[in-house]
């Protein structure tokens, strides 16, 4: 080994001809750390102590060929990724052809011509140093790319939780201006929990609700009465029927609701859980016959969040005590709900309600 000081880049030449290797030597020493190998059982013996960057490796030689040799060389995690170029004094295609079929990166005929040689080595050492180069930057650049789909994901669920936050609060808010409902928000979105699954399970509606993220399904449910806000202490917390007039303002709340989440939503871009709470918000009243409010929409023309949330509202109102009334049992609810098919529910989705009853009063709070 020649040369002085730091370690240079270390070649490893084998050929069982003394004359070719003190030529390869004497071509390449000037500018790499040169060690010269007889034959490829030298080469694995000095492999256990060195690692070079690059190793010739003449095809013909006694006892095992370089054919052979690179086969035990890439098969060895140690030495895989050292990239060997064949020497090779024969015109035989074919063994060049399978060489580099087994893993050689180039071949060098003999005799040697220095300057060619110099080059071909030249080369190939920086093919391999960018190939580490490239390996190493799209390591660095998944690294990037994992760290930041970790911070993108921990914003996203930061900004979730301050959503969540702040639903609960204003639907807080609501129900603290209506003693009459308290956990109204809540138990509505668990009986809609309880629909969806039941439509899942019956393949009702299925490339519809599909396409519904459900948490946000069932958080954007629990503003759908937050047009209570704009109604009046008078009407909202009177202990007793309303009167007709004050029914028809107690209706304004579905519109109400709607232009409030409008508000919310006009200066940030569209929002899914803002337009699922706006369709909630707006349509839970409606009717399947036409009678309904504030739309008068009728059958399939009320959104299924709507004619859904009709059913999760109406019978939590009817298990709920109110000062107009005591609550109902869950058998007698679920009668009322039933006999509302085609009139004010959904038909499709009574018989969904009908099938899985059980557990609206399993899942009772």
């Amino acid at each position: 080994m020649s040369g002085t000081g730091a370690r240079r880049t270390r070649i490893m030449i084998v050929d069982d001809m003394l004359t070719n290797l003190k030529f390869a030597k004497a071509a390449l020493s000037d500018r790499y750390d040169v060690f010269t190998v007889p034959s490829a059982a030298r080469m694995f013996a000095l492999l256990e102590e060195e690692t070079p960057s690059l190793i010739l490796l003449d095809i013909n030689m006694p006892e095992m060929s370089g054919l052979e040799a690179i086969k035990i060389l890439k098969d060895r995690g140690a030495t895989r990724g050292i990239p060997v170029l064949f020497l090779t004094a024969r015109d035989d295609p074919g063994s060049e052809v399978e060489g580099l079929s087994l893993g050689a990166v180039d071949y060098i005929s003999k005799p040697f011509d220095p300057p060619l040689l110099r080059k071909r080595v030249e080369i190939h050492l920086t093919l391999e140093s960018q190939k580490r180069t490239l390996e190493r930057q799209k390591l660095e650049l998944q690294d990037f790319n994992g760290n930041l789909r970790r911070m993108v994901e921990e914003k996203t669920g930061k900004v979730l939780e301050l959503q969540g936050a702040i639903l609960h609060t204003l639907a807080d808010a609501v129900e603290s201006r209506d003693d009459a409902t308290g956990g109204h928000v809540q138990r509505t979105r668990r009986w809609l929990e309880i629909l969806l699954a039941g439509l899942r399970e019956g393949g009702l509606h299925a490339g519809e609700i599909s396409a519904w993220p459900a948490e946000l399904l069932l958080q954007s449910s629990q503003l759908h009465d937050v047009g209570k806000i704009s109604i009046s202490d008078g009407i909202l917390k009177k202990p007793g029927p309303l009167t007709p007039g004050e029914f028809e303002e107690m209706k304004r709340h579905c519109a109400f609701g709607a232009g409030i989440i409008e508000k919310i939503g006009a200066n940030i871009s569209e929002s899914d859980f803002l337009v699922q709470s706006k369709i909630f918000a707006l349509t839970h009243h409606e009717k399947w016959n036409g009678s309904g409010y504030p739309g008068g929409l009728r059958g399939n023309d009320i959104p299924l969040q709507g004619r859904l949330m009709a059913i999760a509202d109406v019978y939590d109102a009817l298990i709920s005590d109110r000062p107009y009334k005591k609550a109902f049992s869950h058998p007698e609810a679920a009668r009322i709900i039933i006999q509302g098919a085609a009139t004010h529910f959904d038909p499709a989705l009574i018989e969904v309600f009908r099938a899985i009853e059980p557990r609206f009063r399993e899942g009772g709070f």
